[in-house]
């Protein structure tokens, strides 16, 4: 992106960097994990390969153009990324997606009608909006989804990305998050358009934040990469379509320099689906609290 949009988010980290927090608050993370937070400073995170930063590709819709083009330069590439997929969509390429699941690809749930905020003119022609659900209806959507992937791809679905990146339901004085739900029935849930990288001492699995590779070309995303790269960040990045350039597409040619540049060992980057980094990322924080906990304790404090 310009540098314009770069140095916003400079001053808005900056800022937010002169709040206190208090060292032992505990978020909702899925699972109930409890995470560390400290103004002191950074104590680093471990990643696989010595790798600086983790990085992971997804993608949303269960796309035609995901099986017929993205898959294919995935798999020549031996990259494994995420696929976020309603059972509507899946249906149209149903091999392709059974195939895409044989060969490693995470697929996550993305519910079975896609509901967003009403605002959009394509969802109130059909009568839906998230103002006018609840979360009984919500948790429902999301079931059918999961147990369609797992009766025709023949995989658990552990994974969730919120249709549109909301994450309510209701309106006004009756508006709910339906983060805890996404918490509750799934290990990670992912949001979208967001400005940010994933601290992996401090993320919330039930919202991680993904930037959009949808529209952008290859020097506008490396540049919003290394910028978001501070304290190991785990770097989500997400798209729809993939082929020519588009405002809802990632161009082929963007995704095969973006995968040329993760496997470079030389950027430091560990790129792999983001069930595996979740999984690694929750693994290393509980070792890391085991070994302060053995810690305080040697020392008698």
């Amino acid at each position: 992106m310009k540098l314009g949009v770069c140095s916003a988010l400079f001053i808005l980290t900056s800022l937010s960097s002169a709040v206190s927090v208090d060292a032992h608050q505990q978020i909702g993370v899925a699972h109930a994990d409890t995470v560390r937070v400290s103004k002191d400073a950074y104590q680093g995170f471990v990643y696989p390969n010595n790798a600086q930063n983790a990085v992971s590709l997804s993608f949303d819709d269960a796309r035609v153009s995901q099986v017929d083009i993205g898959l294919p330069i995935l798999d020549k590439y031996g990259v494994k990324a995420t696929f976020y997929v309603v059972p509507n969509a899946v249906e149209e390429r149903l091999a392709g997606w059974q195939q895409a699941a044989k060969n490693g690809h995470e697929i996550a749930n993305h519910t079975a009608n896609h509901v967003c905020s009403g605002n959009f003119e394509w969802l109130r022609q059909k009568g839906l909006g998230l103002e006018q659900i609840d979360l009984n209806w919500l948790a429902e959507d999301m079931d059918i989804t999961s147990r369609y992937i797992e009766e025709k791809l023949a995989v658990k679905a552990t994974g969730f990305a919120y249709p549109c990146g909301h994450t309510f339901v209701g309106q006004g004085e009756k508006t709910q998050s339906y983060v805890p739900l996404v918490a509750e029935k799934f290990n990670v849930g992912r949001t979208w358009n967001d400005e940010t990288g994933n601290n992996p001492n401090y993320v919330d699995m039930a919202q991680v934040a993904a930037i959009r590779m949808d529209g952008m070309s290859f020097e506008q995303l490396v540049e919003m990469i290394e910028f978001m790269r501070v304290n190991n960040s785990w770097i989500v990045l997400a798209g729809h379509e993939v082929g020519k350039s588009g405002w809802y597409t990632v161009d082929e040619q963007v995704l095969v320099q973006l995968i040329a540049y993760f496997n470079d060992p030389k950027n430091g980057y560990w790129l792999d689906t983001i069930d595996n980094v979740a999984t690694h990322i929750t693994k290393q924080r509980a070792h890391n609290s085991e070994k302060r906990d053995s810690s305080q304790l040697s020392s008698g404090d």
